[in-house]
């Protein structure tokens, strides 16, 4: 890889959590799209002067569908199950590690107004905000074959540049 250089992006991070999922679903509604990998997205313009962030809900290494539901359903169905007290279709450490926040189109921004805005359309502040390369994060993810957690290792990235929390 020489000449190779780490794009450092500012992110935050969220560890799933019942509530996550539930103020996921009060403030933001259904995910603009869902993804056979466990992934769930929105795009929504409530970055740093209206930038637009991209919301990823990020699936757990190993990720399996709950067999009873489709692909585009698993988000809503748990989130209508957590928010009603019933048994989800499959324990959230299961489907989901946490959320990841970032400028969807490379808008520059810095990591301490991005979590401020963020957390405050999610309404609740991140786990951890900071700069991160994804190009390792996702190389590995697809070394492990899907196996490997997202969410750990953007927390790992952070945690190196002590900008986590």
């Amino acid at each position: 890889m020489v000449g190779c250089v780490a794009r450092l992006v500012p992110t935050c991070v969220w560890r799933a959590t019942p509530e996550l999922i539930l103020a996921l679903d009060e403030r933001f509604g259904p995910p603009h799209d869902s993804y056979v990998n466990g992934s769930q997205v929105w795009l929504r313009d409530d970055g740093p002067a209206g930038i637009t962030l991209e919301w990823r809900l990020h699936p757990v290494g190993g990720y399996e569908r709950p067999p009873a539901l489709t692909t585009y359903e698993v988000f809503e169905a748990v989130a209508d199950a957590l928010g009603t007290g019933t048994e989800p279709a499959a324990p959230l450490d299961q489907l989901w590690d946490g959320l990841e926040a970032f400028a969807a189109y490379g808008d520059e921004t810095e990591p301490a107004t991005l979590a401020a805005s963020a957390g405050g359309a999610l309404g609740r502040p991140p786990d951890a905000a900071g700069l991160v390369d994804h190009e390792p994060i996702a190389e590995e993810w697809e070394r492990a074959d899907r196996g490997s957690s997202i969410i750990d290792a953007l927390l790992v990235q952070l945690s190196q540049t002590g900008e986590s929390k």
